[in-house]
């Protein structure tokens, strides 16, 4: 288990990592202290130490590896989540499979980023993970494709389907409205029927609804 700087004080957003490649971890603490609203608290290797420590020092974020040396991450979500029940659980892994986003989501993780992403991009995922968005890579999530067959989500409109792409990609719905040249209300009420459409009560469990029914796909 390696040590690493106090938190800051509020609201220095606190962060704990959990991956047993050191280097890797050594490499993500310096690319998270390029914010100053991130403080990386500690750094552990396994679950089981992630699960302790977490509870220890309630962190506000925890990056969470998918292959660790006892057990995958997905499985320890849950546990870590009883350990301290106000932190987000930000999953890291080198898969795109839409299937592991799933795993991650029906887990209970809040945000999914892939080691293929740039330091930029992974403090980006930490800090709208801990502004209570739903991050997820774009290159696990970035084509739109059509409902599929089995007819979950095939009487979403086009501009929800697009609502909904954008969504999941962890943009926040002025975000969304700015990019699609429509007003706030608009974009809620859009994401609402998506919401009803799909029978989800968060975007979280929207998007794990449309990767799982082909809606959203790499």
């Amino acid at each position: 288990m390696q040590r690493l700087q106090d938190a800051g004080p509020a609201p220095v957003i606190r962060v704990v990592i959990v991956d047993d490649h050191r280097v890797l971890a050594e490499l993500l603490t310096a690319a998270l202290s390029m914010s100053d609203e991130v403080a990386v608290i500690e750094s552990v290797g396994t679950a089981t130490e992630a699960i302790v420590r977490v509870g220890a020092l309630q962190p506000d974020v925890v990056v969470l590896d998918y292959d660790l040396p006892d057990g995958d991450g997905v499985s320890a979500v849950a546990s870590i989540k009883d350990a301290c029940t106000t932190c987000r659980v930000l999953m890291l892994t080198s898969y795109t499979d839409p299937v592991v986003l799933s795993e991650a989501f029906d887990a209970g993780c809040d945000g999914f980023v892939t080691k293929r992403n740039g330091a930029s991009e992974i403090l980006a995922a930490v800090l709208a993970v801990a502004s209570n968005e739903t991050p997820v890579s774009a290159d696990m999530v970035a084509t739109l494709v059509r409902p599929n067959s089995a007819g979950v989500g095939a009487d979403l409109t086009e501009r929800e389907l697009e609502v909904l792409r954008i969504a999941s990609l962890g943009h926040s719905n002025k975000e969304i409205a700015a990019e699609l040249y429509l007003s706030i209300n608009t974009v809620r009420n859009h994401m609402q029927h998506v919401l009803n459409k799909l029978g989800a009560h968060s975007k979280l469990e929207a998007t794990a609804v449309a990767v799982r029914a082909g809606i959203l796909r790499r």
